[in-house]
């Protein structure tokens, strides 16, 4: 953490305390406060209660049908880009001008969230921001994980009442269940969506495999369009068909069972959600409740919106990763596509395979599928907790049912 003279005025990174080791744990940072007991309640991956906190959050739980057994309870849903882009942005900047226009108009007194390590700059810190014109400092993408919800003590003993909190899922779900005991004024919650994180240590291990100048990729985005983009200190840039990514060359436990079994790739219960998936090279946002369109109007005319577009079918993808899950899951070797077809493929996917909407509720779909096949495997007296019943419902069209003793058990 960040001593005092590397700590700028308006940006402030108090030490949290040590975290509690458990084995579904990825540190939101509940376990290291004084409410720590609250974990085994609150935790996303031990009980995870979307229906309960749903109703709480938005007033309602998600529709059965349509869109929001895929995303979550939905107000309203655009492709949007902020204009002009902002400089050091993962995409055009919208989740950290959002929080700045909170600052700005004096909603909130703080916002909590992640900055750069001034040691690693992929490795997310927590800190907590007063001045607007600090919020540029923390654009960007970190890989790893950051106890975020360690803030909310120092926050509140700051004098802070009204507060923003820009957090991954994991985090958000457990904001949700001890919200109501916090104090504060109000709190703002501004969601990301979040799949498959890993240590930062991992993460450089990754793009290690990626390039032979790692030290110098400034930017790294998963795009909709089946690449990911590669950015460097020099001006260059690099696109890598996800086809052509080394996955298969990563450990096995590069991605922890937490972030495997992950039911809530689209953060739910946020007020509003900021992406990518649905976007098609703009950002994605999901408005899900009257303060999170209170949050999008401060933006005004810099922000274009646009209705989002669906093309494609996800059902052969899905299935196709399903079966690779599976053998996966269960230890057996994943069939390696030659490098002739992957370049074939690759080039077609951008083209043909789901787009938009559809690219979305594939990558929504796989994500609950991978939940159920890795808790199958290595965690099987969680499915009865973990799995909520939205998950098994998208499940069902690929072969995935409950046996009677992953349900939860109902008492008489």
């Amino acid at each position: 953490m960040l001593d005092g003279p590397r700590t700028a005025p308006g940006l402030t990174a108090p030490t949290p305390a040590p975290a509690l080791p458990r084995r579904l744990c990825t540190d939101c940072g509940l376990s290291r406060t004084g409410m720590a007991q609250a974990c085994g309640t609150a935790c996303q991956f031990l009980k995870p209660d979307y229906a309960g906190l749903e109703t709480q959050v938005h007033g309602r739980v998600r529709d059965r049908r349509g869109d929001e057994q895929f995303f979550g309870l939905v107000r309203a849903m655009y492709r949007a880009s902020l204009r002009p882009a902002r400089t050091g942005a993962q995409w055009t900047g919208l989740t950290t001008r959002i929080a700045e226009r909170l600052l700005e108009t004096g909603a909130i007194d703080a916002v909590l969230t992640v900055g750069p390590d001034p040691d690693d700059r992929w490795r997310p810190r927590p800190v907590i921001v007063t001045d607007p014109a600090k919020m540029a400092h923390v654009r960007g993408m970190r890989m790893g994980y950051a106890p975020l919800l360690a803030l909310l003590e120092p926050a509140a003993a700051a004098g802070h009442r009204r507060v923003a909190v820009i957090g991954i899922p994991c985090q958000i779900h457990a904001l949700r269940a001890i919200e109501r005991t916090l104090g504060f004024e109000r709190i703002y919650v501004i969601g990301t969506p979040c799949s498959d994180n890993t240590t930062t240590e991992n993460f450089h291990t990754f793009l290690d495999l990626l390039t032979d100048r790692p030290e110098d990729v400034t930017y790294l985005e998963f795009r909709a369009d089946y690449h990911v983009e590669m950015r460097f200190a020099d001006g260059a840039k690099r696109l890598i068909p996800f086809l052509k990514l080394p996955i298969s060359d990563l450990p096995n436990d590069f991605f922890p069972l937490t972030c495997r079994t992950c039911v809530d790739y689209t953060n739910a219960l946020a007020d509003i959600t900021v992406g990518y998936m649905a976007g098609e090279g703009e950002q994605w946002l999901l408005v899900r409740n009257l303060r999170g369109q209170e949050m999008l109007d401060l933006l005004g005319d810099e922000v274009t919106l646009a209705a989002p577009r669906s093309a494609g079918n996800r059902a052969n993808a899905v299935k196709g990763f399903v079966e690779n899950t599976r053998r996966a899951a269960g230890g057996l070797p994943l069939r390696r596509m030659p490098n002739w077809a992957r370049t074939i493929v690759g080039w077609l996917m951008p083209r043909i395979g789901p787009r938009g909407l559809e690219f979305a509720r594939a990558r929504v779909e796989m994500k609950a599928a991978e939940t159920v096949l890795h808790l199958r495997h290595s965690h099987p007296r969680g499915l009865r907790s973990m799995v909520p019943d939205h998950v098994w419902r998208m499940v069902a069209p690929y072969g995935l049912s409950p046996e009677d003793n992953e349900l939860p058990r109902r008492s008489d």
